[in-house]
C-alpha cells in the first residue's frame, strides 16, 4: 500500500494526519517502507519476518479448530438457558481462538452441535446449544484439585471447594485475613455448569454460595481461553447472560490471589484479567501452538528500532562480506583458468615446433628426390638430344653425297 493511501484512510484506523508513517518507523521489524522502481513513491509492506509470523499464526489457528469448537460447547453450557449473542462471541473470538469466519467455518458447519437463529423481539443473532453433554461439565479447578490431591495428598475436605490461591508480592497478610480466607476456601458452592433456577437464593448462605460460584464461573472462562486472559469489558458482555456480579472490577479485587487485573494499554483504561496460577513467570504454565504463535509475533513487535539498524548493519556487511569472497574465488578461478590456458600455449607451441623440423625434413628428402629426378630428366633429355643430332648429321651427310652425284 502506498503512504499516500495511507494517509487518506489514516483515520478510519484511528491515527491523526501524517501519523501513520510515524507509526510504521516505530515498527521496523513488522513493517518496511520502500520506494517503488517504476512510480518513484513510497511504499508499505510488511517484512519477511513477519509474514512468517502470520502465516505460522494462521496455521496453529486452522489446526485447533476442533478444540476451539469444544471450548464454544462449554461456553455455553455455562450460560443460563444454553444461548449467547452471536455478536458477543465475535467480540472475544480470538481470546476462544475462533478464527474469522467462525460463523460459517465453526457454527454452521456443525449443526448437530450449535443452532444459530435470529430473536423473536430483535434482530440479534444467538447462538444455541443444541444437546447438552454431561461429560464435557466438568471445570478446570475440579481437575486441577484432583491432580493436587493425588500427587500431594492433601486432605480432601480442604481441598474439596478450594482454590488455588497465590498472592502478589508484598502483599500484607494479617491474622484475621487467613482465617477469613481459610473458611472461604472451605464454603461448598454451586458448579458453573450446574443449572441454579430452581433453588432459593434469599438466604445469606446461598448469597455467598452464589459469590464463590461467580469466582469459579469467571475462573471457568478464562480457562476456556487460549492464553488464560481476557478483558474486563469482555467479561461484562457476558454478565447478564451468566449471572455475574454487576462491580466486576471491585468483584475481582477481592480475589487477588486468584486473579490478577493488568491496567496497561489505553492509557490505563484498558483492563485485562489473568489467571494466576496459569502463569508463572510471565509464560503460560501449559502453553498451545496458538499462543506461542502469537507470543514469536508480539515479540518481533517489541523489538526496538535501534536492533533494526544493528541488524541492516549486520546484513550489509554480510552481503558485502559475501562480495568480497565471491570476488575473491572469481579471482582465483581466473587466474588458475590463466595458468592452464599458459601450460597449453606452451605445449602448443612445442608440438608446433616439432611439427616445423618434421615439416622440414619432409621438404628435404622432397626435395632431394625432386633434384634426382630432375637430374634423370635432364639425362633423358640429353640422350634425347643427342640422338637427334646424330640423326641430323647423318641426314646432312646424304644430302651431300646426293648433290655431289647430281654433279657428275
Amino acid at each position: 500500500m502506498s503512504i499516500t493511501r495511507l494517509d487518506a484512510i489514516a483515520r478510519r484506523l484511528g491515527f491523526k494526519q501524517f501519523e501513520a508513517g510515524a507509526f510504521l518507523l516505530k515498527f521496523p521489524h513488522v513493517f518496511e517502507i520502500f520506494e517503488h522502481p517504476v512510480q518513484r513513491i513510497l511504499y508499505c509492506r510488511l517484512t519477511r519476518k513477519a509474514v512468517m509470523q502470520i502465516q505460522q499464526e494462521k496455521q496453529a489457528l486452522e489446526e485447533q479448530i476442533p478444540d476451539a469448537v469444544m471450548r464454544i460447547r462449554k461456553f455455553l453450557m455455562l450460560s443460563n438457558n444454553g444461548r449467547v449473542r452471536l455478536e458477543h462471541i465475535r467480540i472475544a473470538r480470538i481470546d476462544f481462538g475462533l478464527p474469522e469466519d467462525f460463523e460459517y467455518s465453526v457454527i454452521l458447519k456443525n449443526p448437530d452441535i450449535f443452532r444459530l437463529f435470529d430473536a423473536k423481539d430483535t434482530r440479534n443473532k444467538y447462538i444455541e446449544l443444541v444437546e447438552k453433554d454431561p461429560s464435557l461439565g466438568v471445570c478446570a479447578i475440579e481437575r486441577l484439585r484432583e491432580k493436587e490431591y493425588r500427587e500431594r495428598g492433601i486432605d480432601a475436605e480442604n481441598i474439596r471447594f478450594s482454590f488455588i490461591v497465590n498472592f502478589p508480592p508484598g502483599f500484607k497478610i494479617g491474622k484475621y485475613f487467613k482465617i477469613a480466607v481459610w473458611k472461604w476456601q472451605r464454603l461448598p458452592y454451586w458448579s458453573p455448569y450446574e443449572d441454579v433456577s430452581g433453588y432459593d437464593l434469599r438466604s445469606f448462605e446461598a448469597q455467598k454460595r452464589m459469590e464463590k460460584r461467580g469466582v469459579a464461573m469467571i475462573h471457568e472462562i478464562l480457562s476456556l481461553t487460549v492464553e488464560k486472559k481476557l478483558t474486563l469489558e469482555r467479561i461484562a458482555h457476558f454478565r447478564m447472560a451468566m449471572d455475574l456480579p454487576k462491580k466486576l472490577k471491585d468483584f475481582l479485587l477481592q480475589h487477588q490471589g486468584i486473579f490478577y487485573i493488568s491496567t496497561r494499554g489505553n492509557h490505563g483504561k484498558l483492563h485485562t484479567i489473568f489467571l494466576r496460577e496459569a502463569y508463572k513467570k510471565g509464560d503460560l504454565v501449559e502453553p498451545n501452538d496458538l499462543y506461542l504463535a502469537r507470543r514469536k509475533l508480539s515479540e518481533l513487535i517489541l523489538l526496538s528500532p535501534r536492533k533494526a539498524n544493528i541488524d541492516r548493519e549486520l546484513g550489509s556487511f554480510r552481503r558485502d562480506k559475501d562480495e568480497d569472497e565471491r570476488k575473491r574465488i572469481r579471482r582465483d578461478y581466473v587466474e588458475n583458468s590463466c595458468e592452464g590456458f599458459m601450460v597449453g600455449d606452451k605445449l602448443e607451441t612445442n608440438e608446433g615446433g616439432e611439427n616445423g623440423v618434421d615439416s622440414d625434413s619432409c621438404v628435404g628428402v622432397g626435395s632431394e628426390g625432386d633434384e634426382q629426378d630432375v637430374s634423370d630428366v635432364e639425362s633423358d633429355a640429353g640422350s634425347h638430344s643427342s640422338d637427334s643430332s646424330t640423326e641430323s648429321e647423318g641426314n646432312n651427310d646424304a644430302e651431300d653425297i646426293h648433290i655431289s652425284k647430281r654433279r657428275i
